[in-house]
């Protein structure tokens, strides 16, 4: 006999709020990274390439836990997980903020990873809890806070790490992950948890899964010694292969898969991911180049700033990550998913393309920024309400871990990719790298943009189930 449950009840304005401020502490401690990169690399002694591990170790846990997150949430409530996951988060944020080397910001920067399946778990509590309408709205109104606690990370942490040390610059938000997450404790009504099934977790396909992301960074971080190793890094693209095929063999039959590959063969759901992972490669290869590239001081480029000058630099972009992921969930409810996603697409390609041959002034950087962010705001938002919008209430976890696992593996790629091309393009015996080297990326990830047009053209206008 089952019991019948009782509907949930619906949640007001502070409750929603709440959510964005944590989304907003989590997106802070997110990038703080970013801008300081150069920094950190000089006070660790560590290469470019190293230096892009701080980000990749952070998106390997993201791809590993949001599925999983989503999953737990969907089965025991999204409220339920969230609050266990905040607590991880913030032992990482603790340890990043202690750490003394490279090897245990690595370890903090591991456990903060579990911060990205903070978002489906807001978007399941979200739709529980208010009518669709509504519910699209507040989806974007989190994406777009949690962008802009992206971007509140980027100009604050130059600030933070240069007045006082690089070890507050993970502190600050740190606390403030803390301190929202027992306002949504508090705020919050407990969700109702939703169908369950006697399936376990997919411990084998989460182990794949993590082979599958560590061996395609190893060989991401092998390609500027290809030449002198190429057996090596043979050898880890056929590792690579395997860990894939037999990640895809053990997805397709399990009971119940890390990651549902029967809803990611959905047309609307690998269309948005194969879109979400362009317009996050770009927005990662501009969030790594541009501010290596306004610390340097070349021949005739870069424009040697310190970390204060490049957060102040980057604060119109903060603006426009911040408008965005409203301005995308409204834009997807009234204009339909294509269009949104056609204006991002041809935003990221102008300011890539254009910075492939214009960035020796401020302007030109700023501007380009700003274009990056509003693109990656627009897009990842709109997917995300179009995913919830073609799945039922009780595989709205599941979904939108997709597109967030996209998000994360278009920012490793993107992260590692700008790392790469720095390494392999600093002459031997100089600091600095050539400026072809910071050409090459913007003008990679334009390029990748212009050609996701054609995914574009095939979507419909709206989300469909």
């Amino acid at each position: 006999m089952t019991a019948t449950l009782a509907p949930p009840v619906r949640i007001g304005k502070a409750a929603v709020w709440a959510l964005g401020l944590l989304a907003i502490s989590t997106g802070s401690l997110e990038s703080v990274v970013a801008p300081t990169l150069p920094l950190l690399q000089r006070e660790l002694d560590i290469s470019p390439s190293t230096g892009a591990l701080l980000n990749i170790v952070l998106a390997i846990t993201g791809a590993l836990v949001t599925p999983l997150a989503g999953k737990l949430g969907d089965r025991y409530g999204g409220k339920r997980v969230l609050i266990r996951l905040m607590a991880v988060v913030s032992v990482g944020g603790l340890v990043s903020a202690m750490a003394p080397n490279l090897p245990v910001l690595l370890l903090g920067q591991v456990l903060q990873g579990a911060m990205i399946g903070a978002l489906p778990l807001s978007f399941i509590v979200v739709r529980k809890h208010l009518p669709a309408g509504e519910s699209k709205v507040a989806i974007g109104l989190v994406s777009g806070m949690f962008v802009g606690g992206s971007m509140v990370g980027l100009l604050a942490a130059g600030p933070v790490a240069e007045a006082l040390s690089r070890h507050w610059m993970f502190a600050v938000p740190t606390f403030a992950v803390i301190g929202f997450t027992l306002l949504v404790n508090r705020l919050m009504p407990s969700d109702p948890p939703g169908r369950s099934d006697d399936a376990g977790i997919d411990w084998p396909g989460m182990l794949l899964l993590s082979g599958v992301l560590v061996t395609l960074m190893l060989a991401l971080a092998m390609v500027p010694d290809a030449g002198s190793q190429p057996l090596v890094l043979g050898a880890l693209v056929v590792l690579l292969a395997a860990f894939v095929a037999g990640w895809i063999a053990v997805e397709r039959r399990s009971a119940a898969p890390l990651i549902d590959l029967r809803m990611l063969a959905r047309p609307v759901i690998w269309k948005s991911c194969v879109l979400t992972f362009v317009i996050c490669l770009g927005t990662a290869t501009g969030v790594f180049l541009i501010p290596q590239l306004l610390d340097v001081s070349g021949q005739g480029y870069g424009f040697g700033a310190s970390a204060t000058e490049i957060g102040f630099i980057l604060l119109p972009g903060a603006v426009a990550g911040t408008l965005a992921g409203p301005a995308g969930g409204l834009g997807e409810r009234r204009f339909g998913s294509r269009a949104v996603a056609t204006t991002a697409v041809v935003l990221m390609a102008t300011a890539m393309l254009a910075l492939s041959v214009a960035h020796t002034e401020v302007w030109h950087i700023v501007v380009a920024k700003a274009l990056i962010a509003l693109a990656n705001g627009l897009c990842v938002t709109a997917m995300v309400t179009s995913i919830v919008s073609s799945v039922d209430e009780g595989d709205t976890g599941i979904a939108t871990s997709l597109i967030l696992v996209t998000r994360v593996l278009g920012s490793a790629v993107g992260g590692m990719l700008g790392g790469v091309l720095l390494t392999s393009g600093t002459p031997s015996g100089s600091d600095d790298p050539a400026e072809s080297a910071f050409a090459a990326g913007f003008l990679i990830a334009g390029v990748v943009a212009v050609l996701s047009l054609l995914v574009v053209r095939s979507m419909s206008k709206g989300a469909k189930k």
